[in-house]
């Protein structure tokens, strides 16, 4: 076993104090106060029964404490009387994924998705939640994101880190925006269109969001997962937060996706199974703007990362499976702190004022392929119509009984498909209802 780069000797009066008598593997505790690096060469080379090289081979006890690997050797002479005891401490260096989004969710076909991932080695770990992760770069003309010019760099600049749960240890999630060459953000980058729109005057007024992010599974052979491989399952009615194996099709995957999610220090706030056989939901909330769309990403991210191990496809496509089946969405809750005050009812209906007459322009950007879904069918309302109401699952905005009944809370905008960009509904919401 080689020794890394960066391995230390540290000295056996230190790790005397830290370890138990147990730990040692010879016999008797060393006499000698202070000890290097060379004195271990020196030693090994002098010894008749065992080299260096051989000690390092035979390395046990291994154990990972903070960001160190502890190996203790056993380095002997001949003369058992001059056998000593070494720990190797090994720094163990960082992985961070840097993830980011190509701009093409919805547009390369339901089997594919947006993300895009690399890893990197931190050699000197940074602490998790830290933004001084470096920025770094990629090819933006194999992803379609090249600008015009020869120059196909693309910098990723870190936004937002979390453990990986995936991982493990020290490693990093680092959730990215993507910037021009010049430093710039990119045409793709909606994420920097939200924060500036958020002024001191909307922050203060301290909008909240919440995101029901609903998919789909597949299987590796492009077939719905759970279904019988000719013809179809029963009809939609007992699926819809459904237990059972004839019921709920692939909760293994669900809750491990879910595990993951809250390792991850995610605010997901919960998960059940959808109305069409195979589809799931979560949901990500109540958050700030960019908070939410964040952490939804990174839940986007943990979806299709633990697809790959499970076999299964994750699709955000708004009509996965034409016919009879329900579509898949991202209902958006929004609130203000005028809307959850006592009489905040009041500013809700003007909010649902001003959505009514950016009807249009809302669902232009709702993502792609949302008029498969909005057909005022399938607990959707109709595309080309705005319609609110309480407790109406077919409407365009909907206001939740419970809202209703305390005179206050927050609007549930049903029109954004599951493939929307979340950066996209928060800025949407804000502007329609809080700017001039």
């Amino acid at each position: 076993m080689a020794c890394a780069a960066n391995c230390v000797v540290t000295s056996r009066q230190a790790w005397a104090a830290a370890a138990a008598p147990s730990s040692w593997p010879c016999s008797s505790r060393p006499r000698s106060q202070k000890s290097t690096a060379l004195e271990i060469t020196a030693l090994a080379a002098r010894s008749s029964t065992v080299s260096l090289a051989k000690a390092l081979k035979s390395v046990s006890g291994f154990s990972q404490h903070k960001n160190e690997l502890r190996s203790y050797i056993s380095v002997g002479t001949s003369d058992r009387r001059e056998a000593r005891s070494w720990r190797i401490v090994a720094e163990i260096a960082q992985k961070a994924e840097y993830i980011w989004m190509d701009g093409q969710e919805g547009l390369k076909g339901i089997r594919f998705n947006e993300m895009r991932t690399k890893t990197k080695c931190i050699q000197k770990p940074l602490p998790i939640g830290s933004l001084d992760f470096p920025e770094w770069s990629f090819d933006g003309s194999s992803t379609g994101q090249q600008e015009i010019g020869n120059n196909s760099d693309c910098i990723l600049k870190p936004v937002f880190t979390c453990p990986d749960p995936i991982r493990g240890g020290n490693s990093v999630l680092v959730l990215c925006e993507v910037l021009t060459p010049e430093g710039n953000p990119h045409r793709t980058n909606k994420r920097r269109l939200l924060a500036d729109t958020l002024t001191e005057d909307i922050i203060a007024q301290d909008t909240w969001f919440g995101f029901e992010q609903e998919y789909t599974m597949f299987g590796r052979d492009g077939h719905p997962y759970g279904w019988p491989r000719a013809g179809y399952p029963a009809p939609q009615g007992p699926f819809y937060c459904g237990v059972g194996l004839e019921s709920a099709y692939g909760r293994q995957f669900v809750e491990a996706h879910f595990d993951a999610c809250v390792k991850a220090g995610l605010k997901i706030s919960g998960i059940n199974a959808e109305v069409m056989p195979g589809q799931w939901e979560f949901q990500i909330g109540p958050a700030g703007p960019l908070e939410m769309g964040d952490q939804v990403m990174i839940a986007r991210y943990l979806l299709h990362r633990l697809g790959e191990d499970f076999g299964v496809i994750c699709t955000f496509d708004p009509k996965p499976v034409p016919g009879d089946w329900n579509g898949a969405g991202a209902h958006t809750n929004f609130s203000t702190a005028a809307m959850r005050a006592d009489g905040g009812m009041d500013a809700i209906l003007r909010a649902i004022d001003r959505l009514a007459l950016k009807h249009p322009e809302h669902v232009a950007l709702y993502g792609p392929g949302n008029d498969r879904r909005l057909t005022k069918t399938h607990e959707t309302a109709s595309l080309r119509t705005f319609k609110s109401g309480v407790a109406d699952r077919g409407a365009s905005v909907r206001i939740p009984l419970p809202v209703a009944v305390a005179n206050k809370g927050f609007l549930e905008d049903r029109r954004p498909a599951a493939n929307v960009d979340p950066y996209v509904v928060a800025r949407l919401l804000i502007q329609t209802t809080l700017l001039p």
